[in-house]
């Protein structure tokens, strides 16, 4: 019989303990695997009434999800006007052209004009310099045997290579990741307060500024880079406006760089915790193509994703009614067990993983073939410069960035016996 939940909800009591609220806490938080499991066991298909929202955890449901549901969840100015929150119409401005929060056909016209200025073979011809970034942060990080992974390593490295990708001055990297990790905090939590709201504001008027300066500087000096790209692109006679080449602009940027460092971070974590895998692949980094992804399925670094009912459509028994919200939960996905033979298992020669952990279909993360390049050269990097790798700290005080959304690590000091270049 099918069930749909808003309704059931009001009649059926709901266990808290099962709601994605729970990813709040840091305890959850610092191992959200469980929590997954128990929801893909328990209530694989829920409506959550404390985030009113429907949440699917299941592989098969996700994939679904990602693939048949609306990605257009942005509210448009005049309705964050109407809603008492007009401070929130440059947010929701900037959103509402970005292709990430878009569907066709605005979103397949989006995503040409940028692929277009994306391709395989920019990516390709990055590597040498990707690779170059990579040891130089590395020589300065290994000296004395110590160093502080996040803020030595895996926030500056994508931070550098995006600056460089953009075209702006590669000193402006710090800025960059500043203004890009104010910006994920609302992408990925589900709590804001006064103060972060403020911040996202100042943050959305700085970055505009400072790509329309960017693009002003494009006009009287063109020069190599993606917003030079983004600003010749044209496909069958159509070209991004100044305004949708900064939103993308500040999009790629940001996802350039948070998933990057997470991914980077999170690996390197997992590794330590297993030895044997790092000796695995220390030992034979030809494997190195399959441990990025298997690292991908293992910890996600973008846990979640919303999406919009189109059409009255059931999953699992529930019927969910057009209109109401959807959260894909891609890291309990890449957790299922009749997916993924032994899913709580680090294999790094997994063969069989078309994991979601990049999404799906038309929202298929465009920058992938980029971040798994930069995962690919830190890996192996990092492994032929560093022996007898290990946590410096207990691992009971490692910090997890508070966003639920976006898990990676606040910290994370490291010990180890350095190799000579």
């Amino acid at each position: 019989m099918t069930e749909h939940s808003p309704i059931a909800a009001a009649a059926q009591p709901f266990d808290p303990s099962l709601s994605l609220f729970q990813l709040l806490d840091p305890k959850v938080h610092a191992d959200p695997f469980p929590f997954y499991r128990r929801l893909r066991e328990e209530a694989p298909v829920t409506w959550d009434p404390f985030m009113h929202t429907w949440v699917v955890t299941r592989y098969e449901d996700v994939h679904f999800v990602l693939k048949e549901f609306s990605a257009d969840r942005t509210p448009d100015p005049k309705k964050m006007e109407a809603l008492g929150l007009p401070s929130l119409g440059p947010v929701a401005d900037l959103m509402a052209r970005q292709m990430l929060f878009l569907d066709a056909p605005d979103h397949t016209r989006l995503r040409k004009l940028c692929m277009s200025a994306f391709t395989p073979r920019r990516v390709e011809a990055m590597e040498d310099k990707v690779r170059e970034i990579a040891h130089g942060l590395i020589d300065d990080a290994v000296q004395g045997g110590e160093c502080e992974l996040i803020a030595d390593f895996a926030e500056p490295f994508p931070a550098i290579v995006t600056a460089g990708l953009l075209g702006v001055p590669l000193e402006d990297h710090r800025q960059l990741k500043s203004w890009s990790a104010t910006f994920a905090e609302m992408l990925g939590n589900f709590q804001h307060n006064p103060d972060r709201i403020r911040d996202v504001l100042k943050c959305v008027a700085d970055m505009t500024g400072y790509f329309r300066d960017a693009v002003r500087e494009q006009e009287r000096n063109p020069h190599d880079g993606l917003i030079r790209s983004l600003m010749d692109a044209e496909v069958d006679g159509q070209r991004l406006s100044e305004d949708e080449v900064i939103a993308n602009t500040i999009v790629t940027m940001v996802g350039g760089q948070e998933t990057t460092t997470n991914l980077i971070g999170n690996g390197i974590l997992t590794l330590t915790r297993q030895p044997d895998k790092m000796a695995q692949l220390r030992a034979h980094p030809e494997i190195i193509e399959s441990a990025v992804e298997e690292l991908l399925r293992y910890e996600t670094p973008s846990q979640h994703t919303a999406r919009i009912v189109k059409q009255d459509t059931e999953i699992g028994g529930k019927l969910m009614k057009k209109g109401e919200a959807v959260m894909a939960v891609m890291a309990a996905g890449n957790r299922d067990p009749e997916r993924f033979p032994n899913p709580d298992e680090l294999d790094l020669t997994r063969t069989d993983n078309r994991h979601l952990a990049f999404g799906w279909a038309a929202h298929f993360c465009f920058g992938a073939a980029l971040a798994r390049m930069e995962a690919r050269i830190s890996y192996l990097a990092l492994l032929a410069r560093m022996q007898d790798i290990r946590v410096a700290v207990p691992e009971s005080t490692l910090e997890w960035r508070t966003n639920s959304g976006l898990r990676g690590l606040s910290a994370l000091p490291l010990a180890f016996r350095p190799v000579e270049a």
